[in-house]
């Protein structure tokens, strides 16, 4: 099954982008699509669409399918094509240990004591989770869940360590959407779980404690991983 293309907001003819601005781009919009289920396992992509929609040539968009390949989010299978790969909890679970490692790191490797607009940002994101709570959404709350790790790696000024947590993070995070679509876990009780450890770490930051903050970090990733371990009811 080819994917169909999502519409895009990228403006990739913004004359002050440059080559790999607009490879950037590129390679975030289709790892979203990826991770948020947009393109699902099995979907095989076409180039030819994908160079058109973001109106480059195959070379690039070849590229940006290469990170994605050796990200473990496609598998190219010569003279077929290229498709998103599947996901398995049991498989990845190392993957899931090891990113614990590297949360608690975050703490401990070059930190970076939160100044005020770091603060402001978690508190948007304790604020965005709160609104979800009235309306769940599986995908927003996907969002969330994102940017709230992308916000903890600002935590850290040590770029290899960013670099491995994110790329792990990505490799993981479309089982949580799968375990949501397969009832494995309920959505309203996991988006009043992932409140309270959002406002726990935040109140640690708050006063500074980012070997705190970084343990109830793990402590999130290794109890979300034990409820989608759970057999469905």
């Amino acid at each position: 099954m080819n994917a169909s293309s999502p519409s895009t907001a990228l403006d990739l003819d913004n004359a002050d982008y440059s080559a790999r601005d607009r490879f950037e781009l590129m390679h975030r919009e289709i790892r979203d699509r990826i991770c948020l289920l947009d393109y699902t396992p099995g979907t095989r992509l076409s180039e030819t669409e994908l160079a058109e929609e973001f109106g480059v040539s195959r070379t690039p968009l070849r590229r940006v399918l290469a990170r994605l390949e050796d990200e473990g989010l496609v598998q190219s299978v010569h003279g077929v094509g290229t498709f998103v790969t599947d996901v398995n909890l049991d498989e990845l679970a190392q993957t899931y240990q090891l990113r614990m490692e590297l949360a608690g790191m975050l703490g401990r490797v070059m930190p970076v004591a939160p100044d005020e607009a770091l603060l402001s940002g978690f508190r948007a994101l304790s604020a965005r989770s709160k609104s979800l709570l009235k309306a769940p959404a599986p995908r927003e709350f996907a969002r969330l869940i994102t940017d709230f790790f992308l916000a903890t790696l600002k935590l850290t000024d040590n770029m290899p360590l960013r670099a491995t947590a994110e790329r792990l993070y990505y490799q993981t995070s479309r089982i949580w959407l799968t375990s949501v679509s397969d009832s494995v876990i309920d959505l309203g009780e996991e988006m009043r779980i992932f409140d309270g450890e959002l406002n726990t770490v935040l109140a640690a930051l708050e006063v500074g404690d980012l070997p705190a903050a970084a343990m109830l970090q793990q402590a999130h990733i290794s109890m979300s991983f034990a409820r989608m371990s759970q057999e469905p009811d």
